[in-house]
């Protein structure tokens, strides 16, 4: 009986040993991919602030007027001023078709 006990103690710290073998290999494999994606994170974040720095670079307010005056027979394009914009109170609302809005009303 004590032999079948040993025998199956062996095998029990046996497949106890292949399964951390496996998962010790699974584990380095995750962290590698962690390792490769946290290296094309930091890439495109880098990536990003150079993109957000060259359209800062591209929207400054004097080189935006300098291609408006170059373009302005074509674009016609005029600096804003305070009197182009609107009062909120000017602004026209289509009105719904009121059968259209009874007929909901009665659907509903």
């Amino acid at each position: 009986m004590k032999s079948v006990f040993y025998v199956v103690s062996a095998l029990a710290v046996m497949a106890l040993a292949v399964w951390a073998y496996r998962q010790n290999y699974e584990t380095q494999a995750s962290l590698r991919e962690v390792k490769t994606l946290r290296a094309e994170i930091a890439d495109l974040r880098e990536r990003a602030g150079v993109l957000r720095a060259e359209w800062a670079y591209l929207n400054r307010p004097e080189r935006l007027a300098d291609l408006a005056d170059l373009n302005f027979d074509s674009l016609g394009l005029l600096p804003l001023r305070p009197d182009h914009f609107g009062e909120i109170d000017q602004i026209t609302y289509p009105v719904e078709n009121p059968i259209e809005v009874m007929d909901r009303e009665v659907a509903e």
